[in-house]
């Protein structure tokens, strides 16, 4: 019996199998584009945001320049403009915390032509908890040398306008020219020298009536000595690269401030210089 039942189940087996080498191959049904994932460009990852701040490579015309509108929309500056002030509060505090180490604001460091080849902002460092960055830097070299540029994309997150990356461009820039805190240099320094702006002393305008640092209307690499240059016949624009109405500004005694992109020419001159003697009226 038990060999019947075997010998059953052997024919059904065969039959089965014959009959599926008698039925026709079944081929695969491509997918149409309208159905592949693949193919269908609603599920593509979009293509990355082109970046306006690119990495700065040398060459005959110097470092590339990002476009100058302003970052954030008004839609967004109250949110950002409290970052960003945030930043600048830590900058003005570093600013005094150099000046009771020092006696002076600093003017940034002499390459080995013996004028400014790194800016003021290389100097804070030691001053923003950035000491192992700052001693990265060769001091006695400008800033876009072959070692000093590769650090260029290493910039802190304080030079930044609130939480936005700008790849190594900074707006935060000071002010150079006659009775500003940044004067012309009087003579050459030593290579890797530390070279001095103005002291607090001689601000007699007064420091909370004098501005250091504004938000300018086009960055600059931060490493790069490269200030807003004041004149009595030509007063820098500031404002409108980071917020469309105005921009952030931080004064002698490290407090900061946003001051209307609509300020008088007049008003600002009297706040930039420091010993002009002029009444600052806010109000215009």
């Amino acid at each position: 019996m038990c060999c019947v039942h075997l010998r059953i189940v052997t024919v059904a087996a065969l039959i089965v199998s014959l009959g599926f080498l008698a039925l026709p191959a079944c081929k695969k049904k491509p997918k149409s584009p309208a159905t592949d994932s693949s193919n269908n460009p609603a599920n593509t990852p979009p293509e990355p945001h082109p970046n306006p701040y690119p990495n700065p490579t040398p060459g005959e015309a110097g470092f590339a320049a990002p476009p100058s509108t302003p970052i954030f929309s008004a839609a967004t500056a109250g949110v950002m403009q409290r970052l960003a002030q945030e930043n600048a509060q830590q900058i003005g505090q570093a600013l005094q915390d150099f000046h009771a180490a020092y006696g002076f604001f600093p003017a940034g460091y002499a390459d080995s032509s013996g004028q400014l080849g790194l800016s003021w902002r290389v100097a804070l460092l030691p001053f923003l908890e950035q000491e192992n960055l700052f001693r990265q830097f060769k001091l006695n070299e400008p800033w876009n040398s072959e070692h000093n540029r590769k650090l260029i994309d290493k910039m802190p997150k304080v030079f930044r306008p609130g939480n936005q990356d700008t790849f190594g461009y900074t707006f935060f820039r000071g002010f150079t020219g006659p009775n500003t805190w940044l004067p012309p240099l009087s003579r050459k320094g030593e290579a890797g020298q530390l070279l001095p702006g103005v002291s607090m002393a001689q601000i007699s305008d007064g420091l909370a009536n004098t501005i250091l640092v504004a938000e300018a209307a086009t960055p600059v690499i931060w490493t790069k000595p490269d200030e807003l240059v004041f004149a009595p016949n030509n007063v820098p624009k500031i404002g409108g690269g980071v917020f469309p109405t105005g921009a952030i500004v931080i004064f002698s005694d490290g407090r900061p401030q946003f001051v209307k992109k609509s300020i008088a020419e007049q008003t600002l001159a009297a706040a930039i210089t420091i010993n002009g003697g002029e009444i600052v009226n806010w109000e215009n």
